[in-house]
């Protein structure tokens, strides 16, 4: 079902607003955690559990995310976790170690139940325009993103403060907030997804089901090695951080462009398998034209890596609405998918680490990210077929 005209340019803003914030927690923290591990003299180790909790909390929460719309309603769900973004974003401004992990666990929890509950909510207000839905939020969230990253240090030089700047990406959260309140239905009972969700544990079962999460597992893989090490190779490669940053911020722009173009595109043919394999081809290009190209291409190689990972992403998730017959069945698929899919894609930075560790060098990476874009071209061609998930008519389903 669509929402009625009256309110419903406002719902589509407070969703893009929302998606803003889904992603500046992590941006915001990257840029200022040397000026963190100064002020509070944290080592390594103890940083990498700021930087990587809220990460694993985005797989151990989102298969919460149905069971906590069942209870409340989706739309007031939202609204709940909206404010424990912007409450958890806020507790960072404490300088203190305990301050910004709790917050930054808080965040993560809050932005894991939300991505669960994105596509459902296009699903219900936006089921005729799903393309168009999910890559404005795809590409908004893309936005926040670079924007956090690039505005955050001189943020903290406009305040004088590293914690503040920390603490000022609770505004967009609170203003997202406030519109949600004031423009969804957070009383309408038929926004519930029934509690046991109906077809839910079936899904874990269902092959459809699996590759989706697979895909969105193994894509995830290569995308949080880029947030976590694109910098770090370049600059061992020979290029000057400065230069590092701005290849990073050229992928960036590359995500946003194809996060709002993609779906559009994946909609338009028979199924959304060759779209979805060519996405995969241009991110893994990127990736090694980065790791072994000469240092002068890393621009543009960083910008066709930006365009296949944003497409693949927005894709994806356009996947999740289009294999779902309903909401409800939306948001049990966006949780499974992105619960496991966390898991897997947690791999792709450790791995990389390890490897250099190891090796002494990032030289053995590129056969990791084509085995991660193997499986991710395995698991495209099922989950991009176009049909429809369906329960099995067993016993307990």
């Amino acid at each position: 079902m669509t929402a009625p005209r009256s309110g419903r340019a406002a719902i589509g803003i407070a969703l893009l607003l929302i998606a803003f914030n889904l992603r500046a927690v992590f941006s915001s923290l990257s840029a200022l955690l040397p000026e963190m591990m100064a002020a509070l003299e944290v080592s390594a180790a103890a940083a990498s559990l700021v930087t990587t909790g809220p990460v694993i909390c985005l797989a151990l929460f989102a298969p919460v995310a149905p069971l906590l719309a069942g209870r409340y309603g989706t739309e007031r769900t939202v609204f709940f976790m909206l404010a424990a973004l912007a409450l958890g974003t806020g507790l960072r401004g404490f300088p203190t170690f305990t301050a910004i992990l709790v917050g930054s666990l808080l965040s993560g929890a809050a932005i894991a139940v939300m991505n669960v509950l994105m596509p459902s909510l296009v699903k219900r207000y936006f089921a005729d325009r799903p393309a168009l839905m999910t890559g404005g939020y795809s590409m908004v969230m893309c936005v926040g993103a670079a924007l956090s990253a690039g505005a955050s240090a001189p943020l903290a030089g406009w305040l004088g403060s590293w914690n503040g700047a920390l603490a000022a990406w609770a505004l967009p959260a609170a203003a997202a907030a406030l519109l949600w309140w004031a423009k969804a239905d957070l009383a309408t009972p038929s926004a519930a997804l029934p509690q046991g969700l109906p077809g839910h544990a079936w899904l874990w079962r269902n092959p459809l089901a699996w590759r989706v999460t697979i895909l969105m597992g193994s894509q995830s893989a290569l995308a949080y090695s880029v947030f976590g090490w694109l910098a770090p190779i370049l600059r061992e490669r020979g290029m000057d951080p400065v230069g590092a940053g701005l290849v990073f911020a050229v992928a960036m722009v590359g995500q946003v462009v194809s996060s709002f173009v993609a779906p559009s595109i994946a909609t338009r043919g028979r199924d959304q398998r060759a779209v979805t394999m060519v996405l995969i081809g241009f991110a893994l290009a990127g990736w090694l034209g980065c790791l072994q190209g000469p240092l002068w291409s890393a621009w543009f190689w960083g910008f066709v890596q930006g365009l296949g990972q944003g497409g693949t992403f927005s894709v994806v998730m356009t996947i999740i609405i289009l294999r779902s017959p309903d909401h409800r069945i939306a948001a049990a698929l966006s949780g499974m998918a992105q619960g496991g899919g966390y898991l897997i894609a947690s791999l792709g930075p450790l791995l990389v680490g390890i490897i250099r560790t190891r090796a002494g060098s990032f030289d053995g990476v590129g056969p990791m990210f084509c085995a991660f874009a193997a499986v991710a071209l395995w698991a495209a061609w099922g989950a991009g077929r176009d049909r429809p998930l369906r329960a099995e008519p067993t016993r307990g389903s």
